[in-house]
C-alpha cells in the first residue's frame, strides 16, 4: 500500500502554455493549468458540465518534454503527489495553493501523418 499513498492520476488539458524558469545551479521548473471535466444530467433532464483547474508542477528532465511537446489544448495523462503550500500576497493576505508535483507523464495526442 505504500506505493500507492498520496497519488493522483489525472487526464484533461492544458488550459495555456507551459511556463519554463530556469534557476541557479541549473534546477528547471515547468508549471502549467490542466483543465479536467465530467458530466451528469440533473434531475431537469439538463446535461450539466464540471469542469475542475488543477495547478502542475514539474521538476527536473521532465522539463523538456513539457518545454518541447506541449501546448495550450494538449491532452495529457499524468500522475503525481497532492501538494498544498500557502503565502503571503503584496497586501498582507494568505494565500493558499494546492499544486500537484508531476511523477510520470504520458501525451495523449495522436501522431499525424
Amino acid at each position: 500500500m505504500n506505493t500507492i499513498k498520496n497519488q493522483i492520476q489525472l487526464i484533461g488539458h492544458l488550459g495555456a502554455d507551459p511556463e519554463v524558469k530556469q534557476f541557479e545551479g541549473g534546477k528547471t521548473k515547468a508549471s502549467f493549468t490542466m483543465a479536467t471535466s465530467d458530466s451528469y444530467v440533473n434531475q431537469k433532464g439538463e446535461k450539466i458540465q464540471n469542469t475542475q483547474w488543477h495547478n502542475i508542477i514539474v521538476w527536473g528532465p521532465q522539463t523538456k518534454i513539457v518545454e518541447n511537446y506541449l501546448k495550450k489544448g494538449s491532452e495529457v495523462a499524468i500522475q503525481g503527489k497532492l501538494t498544498y503550500r500557502n503565502y503571503d500576497d503584496k497586501e498582507g493576505n494568505k494565500k493558499y495553493l494546492t499544486e500537484i508535483i508531476l511523477s510520470e507523464i504520458l501525451l495523449m495526442e495522436k501522431k499525424s501523418n
